[in-house]
């Protein structure tokens, strides 16, 4: 692999001197990588990068800014797939995430950069894709069309087949209902994530601090969960969450987010990082409408990147005389129904009330069996199917392989 990337240059595009400073001297001492720096702005390129001959391009950038962000697409466009661009900016915001999504950037680094991450994020996009596709953490998003729809009990469920059927796969629950979640109730589990630590300085949020803020199941499955605030209701900024699951996906191979019914300013950013959406709902007219109206409010917030997959709990194939039928919810959902669960409401009770997984109770339950057809289509211990394209950097990118 060495000989690979020995005939190989880095071409780093930046003004900001500090960041050249720190990039010259991560790569000062190897052999295998030679760093060639165009102290200009990303728009005032006219050739250079494509004369270095880059076997990857690293872009400095100010994502806010729609110029730089133009000049950027120029740039992908005239190397043609020759080079993986990875991009590193001081900001993010859910517009920006949405255009390197589409030019799909090797990665997305937001400043502050540890030169660590920086190596590996340029090593793996210098070896390219294939040898480690799957290694980059898969997100499953859950999404509640309603309140009570048991849009946590099915996250939770998905977490624990996922990490019981990838063969020593780590997998973590990651609450985002900041202010009144109930992931770690679910599970008899201490919420310990502590918000307030980090929404100010992010880049505070490091392994070991994770560390400290993840709650653990006697199974192995992680939680990170906020003690729950029902007297607040404020949102956070992106940055924060962004931070919060690039971590979380670096050092799992399954994240399932637990998303709230509100919509945040964050909201479209972790829809566009997810590799999986799903939308849960049950078969009442109005929850059935208000699913049609997320399926709708995700295609104009995020175009064709986010396509949800209908979940419908409690679902029962024959309904009392003038209600909602299978039929009924086939024709109305179209390609976006995965599947239904079967109403089982007396096995799910007893297992919140304990605080056990319901596998724990009957491992042959129907609740279980519907919502491994959905999660597996694939079936028979493949793993889900999952296209990976997570903008988030999410941590696989960084320590594990380039997109």
């Amino acid at each position: 692999m060495a000989t690979e990337t020995s005939a190989k240059s880095i071409v780093l595009v930046s003004t900001d001197r500090d960041f050249v400073k720190e990039t010259r001297s991560a790569f000062a001492s190897s052999d295998a990588i030679e760093l060639k720096v165009v102290e200009k702005n990303v728009a005032d390129l006219h050739g250079e990068v494509i004369q270095a001959e880059p076997g990857a391009v690293v872009v400095d950038l100010d994502a806010t800014k729609l110029a730089e962000l133009e000049a950027l697409q120029r740039l992908v466009r005239r190397l043609d797939g020759g080079a993986p661009v990875l991009v590193v900016s001081a900001s993010f915001d859910a517009a920006a995430a949405r255009i390197l999504v589409q030019l799909k950037v090797a990665d997305f680094l937001v400043k502050p950069v540890t030169t660590a991450d920086l190596v590996r994020s340029c090593i793996r996009a210098l070896k390219g894709p294939g040898r480690d596709e799957q290694s980059e953490a898969q997100i499953h998003t859950f999404v509640p069309a309603a309140g009570g729809v048991g849009n946590t009990t099915l996250a939770i469920q998905t977490a624990f087949q996922l990490h019981d059927t990838g063969g020593g796969a780590s997998t973590c629950v990651v609450d985002l209902n900041l202010q009144q979640g109930a992931c770690a109730e679910y599970l008899d589990l201490e919420p310990r994530f502590d918000i307030s630590e980090i929404e100010n300085q992010p880049e505070r949020l490091d392994r070991q601090l994770l560390e400290v803020m993840l709650s653990q199941h006697e199974s192995g499955l992680s939680v990170l969960a906020a003690p729950a605030r029902p007297t607040e209701m404020r949102t956070f900024d992106t940055d924060v969450v962004v931070r919060m699951l690039d971590l979380v996906s670096a050092y799992f191979d399954n994240v399932v987010i637990d998303m709230p019914r509100t919509w945040f300013p964050w909201t479209e950013t972790v829809l566009l990082g997810s590799n999986k959406i799903y939308i849960v709902t049950e078969m009442t007219v109005p929850c059935l409408r208000n699913t049609q109206r997320l399926i709708q409010a995700f295609a104009q917030a995020a175009g064709r990147e986010v396509s949800p997959s209908v979940i419908v709990n409690r679902f029962e194939a024959r309904r009392f005389e003038g209600g909602v039928k299978q039929n009924d919810v086939e024709e109305l959902l179209g390609e976006h129904f995965a599947g239904g669960i079967a109403n089982n409401y007396k096995l799910v009770r007893e297992a919140v009330d304990r605080g056990v997984p319901l596998h724990q109770i009957d491992a042959e339950a129907n609740v279980l069996k519907d919502l491994r057809r959905i999660v597996f289509p694939a079936e028979a211990g493949a793993g889900p199917v999952a296209s990976s394209r997570s903008l988030f950097a999410f941590g696989r990118r960084l320590l594990r392989r380039a997109g």
